[in-house]
């Protein structure tokens, strides 16, 4: 189901210079509609149409070595279909894979049984040159709330095999449902054990809540790791990621990790992005430093387009030049709605100049949005038509408050909902008027573990709780933390509604239940060096039509 919407690039660190002649011409605003965009970044080729290629075709006979060094994955489960991936790379730290420019054949199935015994799909799928010999395979006509197994196979090569699943029916009283969440996993800061342990795990869903790339450069030992000399390729990685051939191959480091290969094959993914994916703390159009605004909305359009590439999206999410619509809405029988937010592409400039700031009238301005009107009245209308027990909001930032201190005056963060107010209190109107009583908001970003209770006014401890949120602390970003870094006494004092805080590395699953739900929050000890034991540092539960952290 693949379509082309770019071409090779000219040699790093620019873009192809007729590329940005066309994306000045166009101009900033007629960049940003759909046309535009198409227009100033379809990176010179047609693209692929049903039955089509734009390339000659590979004779797969000709692969002499593994092409699916980067593993497999699948997402987004709907009740009668999931989508694959896969992206065949025998070399995957060259810049085309290591394939030449042709179109590749790849065979699929998926069976009921890990032997694959019982297979009850299979067909063949087209790995475009175009899209850097990804496959995007919406599988269909499968069974609701199902267990499946599935593989790739490209001339005499056979991929690992994964597991995934299909949604319970639609309309179906669903009794439970168990959910990992992850986010930030800057690779050069640590190891993959907490992917490890995950893909161990008894999970329905894996939820990745952003940052799953990071833009910064990566020295030839891979920082933290400390590679043996030769391990990476000398000098590849030492830079930022700008043009669309530096966020491929960054996909491609990051996927060469065995144990984010084996979270990929042991669990199907939702998936959404944060900043890093593309610039740190970018906002909409707006870049984190002063560069033209073309300039910046082609490094936009390569990283949307890289990130759809090596993520298991189905083809809504079909990047349009510099935009990719990635909020979206999935369903768990009656039992669970899952709101997928995207709080970066639409977002209003950070106030005062972004990072910890004390609270003002530019921050407090009503017009400001961190969601944008569309996504904002998408997410309103959504719960107005919900019938499920938990709504369930994945998203990037730290939606409740936190006050740096106990005494006033306090700062916050302007990249959080806290720094967008008036866009904080129109969701949580709009919850109430919709008569939403299990909201559970997922957040990743901070690189730590917190559990709140959320306050319809957080202003007023004594104010009604009218949800959780639970934020999952990172993989590895940030190195191996600390169980209570520097600023925890003043944050829980400050936050009387913060109900854990815990700095160590690792994970937080989550089961919903008909009558309750409980998180456990799952920590590592260090990232740093490999083989770090789990441990749960804390669990907590939260009542069906009774919001608010218990300890478990």
């Amino acid at each position: 189901m693949t379509q082309d919407l770019t071409a090779p690039r000219a040699a790093r660190p620019s873009h192809d210079p007729e590329l940005r002649a066309a994306a000045r011409h166009i101009g900033r605003r007629r960049f940003l509609t759909a046309t535009g965009a198409a227009a100033a970044v379809a990176f010179a080729v047609g693209v692929p149409g049903a039955g089509t290629a734009a390339a000659a075709e590979l004779d797969t006979a000709r692969l002499t070595d593994d092409p699916f060094t980067l593993g497999v994955a699948s997402g987004d489960p709907h009740p009668d279909s999931v989508l694959l991936w896969t992206r065949l790379a025998p070399a995957p730290y060259q810049a085309d894979g290591g394939l030449p420019a042709r179109r590749v054949t790849v065979e699929w199935e998926i069976a009921l049984d890990a032997r694959f015994r019982s297979v009850v799909r299979r067909g063949r799928a087209d790995a475009h040159p175009e899209f850097h010999h990804t496959v995007h395979v919406e599988v269909g006509g499968l069974a609701p709330g199902r267990l499946y197994h599935y593989r790739f196979r490209a001339g005499r090569f056979v991929s690992p095999a994964g597991r995934t699943r299909t949604a319970p029916a639609p309309r179906s009283r669903a009794g439970a449902l168990t959910f990992g969440i992850v986010s930030c996993q800057r690779y050069d800061q640590g190891y993959y054990t907490a992917y490890r342990h995950l893909a161990q795990e008894d999970l329905d869903v894996v939820l990745h809540l952003g940052d799953y790339l990071y833009e910064y450069a990566v020295n030839d030992v891979a920082g933290a790791r400390a590679y043996p000399a030769g391990t990476l390729p000398s000098g590849l990685f030492g830079h930022e990621t700008v043009t669309l051939e530096d966020y491929r191959l960054r996909y491609a480091l990051y996927k060469s990790d065995p144990d984010l290969r084996a979270a990929h094959a042991a669990h199907p993914f939702v998936v959404t992005w944060d900043d890093h994916e593309t610039e740190n703390n970018y906002a909409g159009d707006t870049p984190e430093n002063s560069v033209p605004p073309e300039e910046f909305l082609l490094r936009r359009a390569a990283a949307y387009r890289a990130y759809w590439e090596n993520m298991p999206l189905r083809r809504p999410q079909l990047p349009e030049g510099a935009d990719l619509k990635l909020y979206r809405r999935l369903h768990w029988g009656r039992l669970a709605q899952f709101d997928v937010l995207d709080t970066r592409q639409y977002r209003s400039n950070q106030a005062y100049g972004d990072g910890w700031q004390y609270p003002g009238p530019e921050s407090e301005n009503p017009a400001r949005t961190l969601t944008g009107a569309a996504q904002e009245r998408w997410l309103l209308d959504g719960w107005r038509r919900s019938d499920a027990v938990w709504n369930v909001v994945p998203q990037q930032v730290t939606f409740s408050q936190r006050l740096d201190r106990p005494t006033p005056p306090a700062k916050v963060s302007m990249d959080s909902w806290d720094g967008y107010p008036a866009s904080r209190e129109r969701v949580l109107a709009g919850a109430q008027a919709a008569g939403v009583e299990n909201l559970m908001v997922l957040t990743g970003d901070v690189h730590v573990h917190y559990g709140f209770d959320i306050k319809r006014d957080f202003s007023d401890p004594g104010s009604k709780t009218v949800g959780t949120e639970i934020v999952t602390t990172s993989v590895t970003s940030g190195g191996n933390g600390s169980e209570k870094p520097a600023n925890w006494g003043d944050l829980t004092a400050a936050n009387p509604h913060m109900r854990f805080y815990n700095g160590l590395r690792g994970y937080t699953t989550v089961t919903l239940g008909r009558e309750r739900a409980r998180a456990d929050f799952k920590t590592v000890p260090h990232v740093t060096t490999q083989g770090a034991p789990l441990t749960t540092a804390a669990s907590f539960v939260t009542e069906a039509g009774e919001p608010g952290l218990k300890p478990a």
